[in-house]
């Protein structure tokens, strides 16, 4: 290298390290603009209404990829081992609920928390001295940290608690086998994020299918304690997208025989009850439901419950999935399966998934719906199109209703 060489280098370095220190206090500010305008972080106002409350374009709810490679065209090779960990863990976890008698459902719950808590991998680390498949920690009784490292046992603690009932396994919740999945297993790890399992439900179901696992089966009348609810009275495999106990109310939901999806939407003719109240009017929320198509804004991709507590002057809704919101509502609220909504009225089904969708009825059979046509964008389409593009099972309206809105 010459004279004249080095020092065109040293000139490109020079002027590089100068870019550099330009460079990120810009990217500082340019962060800082992006937190202001609600792009990082979320949207402003999506809070808990956030993309985990609705569904992808076409596919609601999240989909796990099974591609052969990952996205940067390189193998997949050094997930394998992980992967297989993960299915013979589930089996594990499975084994040890059948040798106890219980029925499918619990291996579910188990399954959902093994992967929120670790992953499904049997960590030997975790916050303070957690540890195992479930991060029980020895100092409250779980056991020593060879124990709970031993899968088979980490599981048997998790269903069975302690012989002394201190702590207490999944059994020894008294009616866990009625109540909503991610509360049973919050019932069990006092987590006080109970919320976060919920969002597991997908991928359990996925994993539990891989490794040949039967979430159907009844349990063993002896495996519950004498005062408990029947095992086998509970589905232990439960459609995704309404709480268990939710499911059963055949009376609330049954109303009369189900359309035959793709029969038209027509207006109907409703008044809010007295309780319904929001920031904005019907009519006002339904122009700008209709602003919010024209406008092609791209930022509510799987984001329809956010979508439509915003569109009544929220900014959010309170509740984490779009079908929940619906079977929280009061009963006289939900009008199953009826296929005259009126003005404004949201409108709610569900998939084989956990989210399930919601929009906004805005007359003449149509909706404003997020995702339907391009992700991200609000269209305005005929409500028979969730049925017919996304194959999800319409499940009725209810009036903007947002207890839990702020």
């Amino acid at each position: 290298m010459n004279s004249r060489q080095a020092a065109m280098l040293a000139s490109g370095v020079a002027r590089r390290g100068a870019a550099l220190k330009l460079a990120v206090p810009a990217g500082i500010l340019f962060f800082v603009f992006l937190i202001g305008l609600g792009i990082v972080g979320g949207v402003a106002g999506s809070s808990q209404a956030s993309a985990a409350s609705c569904g992808g374009a076409g596919l609601p709810d999240a989909q796990y990829e099974n591609d052969d490679e990952s996205d940067d065209g390189g193998s997949k090779d050094s997930t394998d081992g992980l992967h297989a960990q993960q299915i013979d863990n589930a089996k594990t976890i499975d084994r040890v609920a059948a040798q106890g008698g219980l029925p499918g459902r619990a291996t579910l719950i188990a399954l959902m928390t093994a992967l929120q808590e670790s992953t499904l991998i049997n960590l030997d680390h975790g916050p303070g001295d957690s540890v195992g498949l479930f991060q029980q920690k020895p100092q409250y009784g779980w056991g020593t940290k060879e124990q709970i490292m031993k899968p088979a046992y980490a599981a048997k603690m998790f269903f069975f608690g302690a012989d002394s009932g201190s702590p207490r396994g999944l059994t020894d919740v008294k009616g866990w086998e009625s109540m909503a999945l991610e509360e049973a297993a919050e019932a069990v790890q006092h987590s006080e994020q109970g919320e976060l399992y919920a969002g597991q439900e997908s991928e359990a179901r996925r994993i539990a299918k891989e490794a040949g696992i039967n979430l159907s089966h009844p349990g063993r009348a002896d495996s519950r304690p004498s005062d408990s609810p029947s095992a086998t009275a509970t589905p232990s495999d439960v459609p995704s997208g309404a709480p268990t106990e939710r499911c059963e109310d055949e009376e609330d939901q049954q109303d009369g025989p189900a359309p035959k999806p793709g029969t038209a939407f027509h207006d109907g003719n409703s008044n809010w009850p007295d309780e319904v109240k929001n920031p904005r009017s019907t009519a006002d929320a339904v122009k700008w439901a209709r602003r919010e198509a024209d406008s092609g804004s791209t930022e509510w991709y799987r984001r329809c419950l956010a979508f439509v507590a915003i569109s009544y002057g929220w900014s959010f809704s309170g509740t984490n999935y779009a079908i929940d919101h619906y079977w929280e509502m009061p009963s006289t609220m939900r009008h199953n399966r009826d296929r005259h909504p009126p003005l404004g009225a949201l409108m709610y089904w569900s998939t084989d998934s956990r989210a399930g969708h919601v929009a906004i009825y805005v007359g003449n059979g149509e909706i404003a719906s997020n995702d339907i046509r391009s992700p991200g964008r609000i269209s305005i389409v005929p409500a028979t199109d969730i049925e017919s593009k996304w194959g999800a099972t319409y499940q009725g309206w209810a009036p903007p209703y947002f207890p839990k809105g702020g």
